[in-house]
């Protein structure tokens, strides 16, 4: 046998049902508040996230799937959705073709990272953006949406965290605090500290080593070091989710690991998934239109990774419930039953059928097995009545139906 690569995995049936659950939930949700949805290419030109992603980040330095293609151009295939979605917008002209530019899209990513609990090197990404509007009420209303996003998949045990990392006229002045902070205690950062603090300081808020967090905890705050127009911006956005009555926790750390992102940034972190409780996160990226060659625009979205999404749904969610079992009696009644079968079928009615010559006792523990709502019963004396049996599998009643009726009957 050949296995699977390490960090890919199948999503089988028994599985699957729960995401197509999400899928549609987060097609609803996203409908509600007028995105539309936008599928781009897995394999882009590298150049895009080097630009877009950042040079100094893992993603672009350690985790991207790069290669030289047949042709001889560098090529990648995506770790992330924003720089995709971007480059679409600005190709396309999009703010030509659409209103109000809100866009959506589901997809796999790639990222050469060590596997672990809902992460994967193949990995599917939600991915949320909205171009063209700066004010601080879309901020609110992206992160109210991601909210009830994570609410629509049953998702009760759930923490909303935001911040504000500033724009580039006063980042540069909180990146200074925090390494005249760090000061001598550079040295006992880890290595990957160490080399953020010397190409973009922020990151280093990224770390999960133990060893790093008492040093971390301890660094000057980005909301201290914001410009006026950057604070106004920030208290207009905490406002809005207060007058819409989301509770949310400002937290220090929440710079998020891309360089795109200014201003806003957020989090919606689940109890469920342990260390890795991310279940989405984002924020503000005005500058990355322009950045990729677009008109200067501003930007805000987010990203979900559905396998963490599909993990901390509740037990149960999205399991398929069959409307029928059919069950046939005897080498007469089959023929019949599979007709019967193909007649609810056409009119709507999920239907599941025994292939097998089993015993009226097999069938029905077969059935109890699918989770029928309903039981059809069809053998020698219901074919000679011209009725079916039809059996409420959760009170246990049953009563004869007539053929020409039973269609009608359970399609209602």
């Amino acid at each position: 046998m050949i296995p699977a690569i390490r960090g890919t995995h199948d999503i089988l049936p028994g599985e699957i049902e729960r995401w197509q659950h999400a899928e549609q939930v987060i097609r609803d949700v996203c409908a509600r508040y007028g995105y539309r949805e936008i599928r781009t290419p897995v394999i882009e030109r590298e150049e895009l996230f080097a630009k877009g992603t950042g040079e100094t980040t893992d993603i672009v330095q350690k985790e991207m799937y790069a290669f030289k293609d047949k042709g001889g151009e560098r090529v990648t295939l995506r770790p992330e959705a924003t720089p995709s979605m971007v480059r679409a917008y600005v190709e396309h002209a999009l703010e030509q073709a659409l209103p109000t530019v809100k866009l959506f899209g589901f997809g796999p990513m790639f990222r050469y990272e060590r596997p672990q609990k809902g992460r994967y090197r193949q990995f599917h990404q939600l991915d949320v953006e909205v171009f063209g509007v700066s004010d601080a009420t879309l901020d609110a209303e992206v992160i109210e949406m991601a909210a009830a996003l994570v609410h629509g998949l049953g998702i009760e045990e759930a923490e909303l965290v935001v911040n504000s990392v500033g724009c580039r006229e006063c980042r540069p002045g909180f990146s200074r605090a925090l390494l005249e902070a760090l000061g001598e205690r550079r040295a006992d950062l880890c290595a990957d500290c160490r080399r953020r603090s010397e190409t973009n300081p922020l990151r280093i808020f990224d770390c999960k080593v133990p060893a790093c967090q008492p040093i971390v905890d301890a660094l000057p705050h980005s909301t201290d070091y914001l410009c006026e127009a950057c604070a106004a911006h920030f208290a207009a956005t905490t406002a809005q989710l207060t007058a819409l009555e989301l509770d949310y926790r400002v937290s220090h750390r929440l710079v998020r690991g891309l360089d795109y992102y200014a201003r806003t940034t957020f989090e919606v972190l689940g109890s469920a998934l342990g260390a890795q409780n991310a279940l989405l996160g984002g924020g503000r990226y005005d500058g990355l239109v322009r950045q990729l060659g677009g008109p200067d625009r501003a930007g805000i979205g987010f990203a979900a990774g559905m396998e963490r999404l599909v993990l901390a749904m509740p037990e149960g969610a999205g399991a398929p419930v069959p409307d029928a079992f059919v069950v046939a009696l005897g080498e007469t009644a089959r023929p019949a039953a599979h007709v019967l079968a193909r007649d609810l079928r056409h009119a709507g009615v999920t239907t599941l059928v025994d292939y097998d010559a089993r015993s009226l006792r097999a069938q029905m523990k077969r059935a109890d097995r699918s989770g029928a709502r309903r039981v059809l019963i069809l053998g020698d004396d219901e074919l000679a009545r011209g009725e079916v049996t039809v059996k409420d599998m959760e009170s246990g009643e049953q009563a004869a139906v007539a053929r020409a009726e039973v269609v009608q009957r359970m399609s209602g």
